[in-house]
């Protein structure tokens, strides 16, 4: 068998892996054989993602799991070889609605982007930098420094609340804000959070040549706030970043 036959056998056996249904399998396979490749590989790809998402598993009936999980891997067209990376290509397949059914929660994708970012983080090899950093610096006077294993998070729907006694129907009148961490002892944690602090992290992030004041004075500038008092309470507010790991520092300004 040439290469190129090769290769086209390969492929109409993973078509018939993925659509057993609609597409049929090489000739003179055994029918016995080929029923246990298909729930091998099936079984493999649902258990991954039933293992990253088992919240949106609790709450959907074990019928709509099947179909839902039967589309991703029928009809997906993955860009990873990596089975660690399947939560990821689920939330991309449910961010293009195909497999999207009437009677779905209406939060469906935000729970599982964010129980998706649970993940993220706690699969992370970021770590903390030690190198330079001032663990008890002034995070005011000197330059914050963030953890690599942190992110902010907006949504229109409670996805931190949700469960099986809790389903909302509806969207929130205002986004809510998360933040979602990962701490030196590799526990994955979340705080909800609201819009000016998510806005001072993000300024952090943005500019990390800045100073902790520098970046109050311009958060203080867009909220048109008193930049006095605006210190005074986020001194307060970085205080507890830093003791959730959130903050891991300071560094000090360059001359």
């Amino acid at each position: 068998m040439s290469d190129a036959d090769f290769q086209r056998l390969q492929r109409v056996f993973a078509d018939h892996l993925r659509n057993p249904d609609t597409r049929p399998a090489p000739e003179g396979l055994e029918e016995r054989r080929l029923d246990i490749y298909r729930n091998l590989f099936f079984n493999n790809v649902n258990g991954f993602i039933q293992q990253g998402f088992p919240v949106l598993f609790s709450l959907l009936s074990p019928g709509r799991w099947q179909r839902l999980v039967r589309g991703f891997f029928e009809s997906h067209a993955c860009k990873t070889p990596y089975f660690v990376e399947i939560p990821q290509e689920f939330v991309s397949y449910l961010a293009t609605g195909a497999g999207d059914e009437e009677g779905d929660p209406p939060f469906l994708l935000e729970l599982a982007h964010y129980e998706w970012m649970e993940l993220v983080l706690d699969a992370s090899t970021e770590s903390f930098p030690e190198e330079g950093i001032q663990p008890e610096g002034d995070l005011l006077r000197a330059i914050p420094r963030l953890s690599p294993l942190h992110a902010v998070l907006s949504y229109h729907f409670p996805v931190h609340k949700i469960c099986t006694e809790f389903q909302p129907d509806r969207p929130l009148p205002q986004p809510v804000w998360l933040l979602i961490y990962r701490n030196r002892e590799d526990q994955v944690r979340f705080m909800e959070i609201n819009a000016p602090t998510a806005r001072l992290l993000q300024l952090i992030a943005e500019n990390p040549a800045l100073t902790g004041i520098e970046v109050v004075g311009q958060l203080a500038g867009e909220m048109q706030f008193d930049e006095d008092k605006l210190a005074e309470f986020s001194h307060g507010i970085l205080q507890q970043m830093r003791e959730r790991d959130i903050l891991i520092g300071t560094t000090l300004k360059s001359c």
